[in-house]
């Protein structure tokens, strides 16, 4: 139990979805110590506090204070003695930095484990194989609004941890960004992306189903053989088909 499955959260910090947001993840945890990895830009602990106060509200667990300096990289080997791992929120860019050394190493220590990963906002963009780390334009054309871009211009992928095998965007509905997703996926020649609302979570477990819960929805989106793409919804309860 735990090991293999992914928790993928869309961002959002109302209180009265946390139950529904955190609750899957740390009742597929083997325990009660719960690592948050946080990257450090000089308000770490602050932030990690925030997510400690949420966390404790939802279940009887022991946050557990994963600090990277901005710049500095994450150790796959700091995962052991945790029973779950949570990627917070933050700029999407750094936290892909901070796991240079992780894609394709991560994944398999959770899973010897058996401890759940969830990412929130950042780390669910940076769960994915290719992680959509930001941008706000198109070949120069806006696609979604410049607050948007996590500091970068043109839309960006990049190597991500490979947990889950589609593309992540996140905060959807409330910041507009299934437009960037859709750019990510017609551009870079993705075979898949998931767009996901704040305060959903799309669970995928080891057998790579997608099941949304949560508040929102999630957002598939998939190339079509004439260039345009298939956008379809998926509300709580039901299953974003996988590949």
């Amino acid at each position: 139990m735990g090991g293999g499955r992914t928790f993928l959260i869309g961002g959002g910090w109302d209180a009265t979805a946390a139950r529904a947001v955190y609750e899957p993840f740390l009742r597929a945890a083997t325990g009660p110590r719960i690592g948050c990895l946080v990257l450090d830009e000089g308000d770490g602990r602050e932030q990690f506090g925030r997510y400690d106060a949420v966390l404790r509200k939802v279940a009887d667990c022991a946050p557990v204070p994963l600090l990277v300096p901005l710049g500095g990289e994450f150790d796959p080997g700091d995962v052991q003695g945790l029973d779950g791992l949570l990627v917070c929120g933050g700029l999407t860019p750094a936290y892909q930095e901070a796991f240079a050394g992780c894609p394709g190493r991560l994944g398999p220590v959770l899973a010897e484990i058996g401890v759940p990963y969830a990412g929130f906002s950042a780390g669910a963009a940076v769960a994915a194989l290719h992680a959509v780390v930001g941008g706000w334009l198109d070949d120069g054309v806006p696609v979604c609004h410049e607050d948007t871009a996590e500091d970068l211009e043109e839309v960006e992928v990049r190597a991500g941890l490979g947990l889950v095998p589609f593309a992540v965007d996140v905060h959807a509905a409330q910041w507009g960004t299934l437009p960037r997703l859709i750019t990510a996926v017609t551009r870079h020649g993705l075979r898949h992306g998931v767009a996901i609302d704040e305060n959903t979570v799309v669970e995928v477990g080891a057998d790579g189903r997608a099941r949304v819960s949560g508040l929102g929805r999630a957002h598939s989106v998939r190339p079509s053989a004439d260039g345009s793409v298939l956008v379809r919804s998926f509300r709580a309860g039901e299953f974003v088909p996988a590949g």
